[in-house]
């Protein structure tokens, strides 16, 4: 994995709802090394975890400097890297990183690139790109990588949604 794949771990780590094992596979969709392993043990263990990304990130969308290095500096601290060469998971594959032991449990490998991740999006975007989305009834963070930085959504989901919505409103008067 790269950076960026850490990032996105941790978006969807930080959006997910986490109430029951599936949530957490269901964020985990892109890495199934980790979601087909993942138990309830690694569910409580990322809780916090989503939490913590969740406070990173919402001082982040506030430009709040501070809070952002305080958050993921706690993030990184109670989430310790051990980097790891590995040469691809067949002949095929490039060199990469990974960020945990891959022979931990999930929750810890995902911890370790969750918070890698979202501090390595600070580093790479700032403060200036993140944002919540404007759907009254999502508030999912992102990362706006548009070159005009006007994203308001997460995600195109929600843009429909609440267009449609504004057009059947205007429609009705």
């Amino acid at each position: 994995m790269d950076n960026a794949a850490y990032l996105d771990v941790a978006l969807r780590l930080a959006n997910a709802d986490l109430a029951e094992v599936e949530d957490l596979r269901a964020a985990l969709y892109e890495e199934p090394w980790w979601a087909e392993r993942t138990e309830d043990r690694d569910l409580l263990a990322l809780r916090p975890v989503a939490e913590g990304l969740r406070r990173v990130l919402a001082a982040a969308v506030a430009a709040d400097r501070h809070g952002v290095q305080a958050e993921a500096n706690a993030l990184l601290s109670a989430h310790p890297l051990r980097p790891q060469l590995s040469s691809g998971h067949d002949e095929k594959q490039n060199w990469h990183v990974h960020v945990a032991d891959p022979g931990q449990p999930p929750a810890t490998e995902v911890a370790a690139a969750a918070a890698w991740g979202i501090a390595q999006g600070i580093v790479h975007y700032g403060l200036e790109r993140w944002g919540r989305c404007a759907a009254e009834d999502c508030g999912n963070f992102f990362l706006d990588t548009s070159t005009n930085r006007a994203k308001r959504f997460c995600s195109a989901r929600c843009a429909n949604r609440v267009h449609v919505a504004a057009f059947r409103s205007r429609q009705r008067d």
